[in-house]
């Protein structure tokens, strides 16, 4: 597997499939305070996850304050196009963080309310954190 930076438009096709934020446009996924990273097959082209990742200066509670740069690492979305491929993303993100951009130290999701979402990341070993209006928090820890 490799993890790769979405730069340019060469996986924006991907965003199509977002099942939580469809409606964010692909540029504001990759630039300013934000990075979105796919992860592929050994042959480096057949996609088998994707995940959208904010830099924040607090834990956001809505959509709006992912544009409030910081040091808090957000997942606001993440989707698999292969069994295991979302946590496989989740955990080689924050390793990739980690290694590229050490002053980061904090990983939360920004996620839909949805019994889904909150299987996921409690088998991936996240606390919930907080549940607001419209959204819900979880924190990764080591």
């Amino acid at each position: 597997m490799m993890l790769n930076i979405i730069e340019g438009n060469w996986w924006k096709g991907l965003f199509k499939d977002d099942p939580v934020r469809p409606h964010i446009d692909w540029d504001k996924r990759i630039t300013g305070n934000k990075k979105s990273f796919v992860l592929t097959h050994e042959d480096g082209i057949d996609a088998r996850a994707v995940i959208c990742c904010a830099f924040c200066k607090d834990v956001p509670t809505t959509e709006e304050e992912l544009d409030e740069e910081g040091d808090v690492a957000v997942f606001y979305t993440v989707w698999s196009y292969a069994r295991g491929g979302g946590r496989d993303i989740v955990f080689g993100a924050t390793d990739w963080i980690k290694e590229n951009m050490p002053h980061i130290n904090r990983f939360v999701t920004l996620s839909p309310p949805t019994e889904m979402a909150e299987k996921f990341h409690l088998k991936n070993g996240a606390i919930k954190l907080q549940v607001n209006e419209k959204t819900v928090n979880f924190e990764y820890r080591e």
